[in-house]
């Protein structure tokens, strides 16, 4: 995986997303959605946009299924925000890159 989002699975999903100090944007998609696909350009922007801010993740509902069920995304592309190992946001389907930076600002103000 290209850039600074990272590869999420589900046995690294409690360390990496869980357990983070900083909140974590996390991108549920497959290989197959094509709206997935167009949205990895604008994930990757905000990975970069946020480094040292917000972890950045990409999961393969494909391979990692058991996180998929344990957060009801039942549609991709799916971006959950986590906070101190919660949910704080939920988004369905392609949105405008503004949308995920203003859940993210409200998030880490300074960024």
């Amino acid at each position: 995986m290209a850039g600074n989002a990272i590869e999420l699975t589900d046995a690294s999903f409690e360390s990496e997303v869980l357990a983070a100090d900083v909140p974590v944007l996390v991108d549920f998609w497959a290989e197959w959605c094509q709206p997935c696909r167009a949205l990895s350009p604008t994930i990757e922007q905000l990975a970069d946009q946020y480094r040292g801010k917000v972890k950045v993740g990409k999961l393969n509902i494909d391979q990692n299924n058991d996180t998929a069920v344990r957060y009801s995304v039942s549609a991709i592309p799916t971006v959950l925000l986590f906070k101190s190992g919660e949910v704080v946001d939920r988004f369905v389907g392609m949105k405008a890159k503004r949308d995920y930076e203003a859940a993210l600002n409200h998030l880490v103000p300074t960024a």
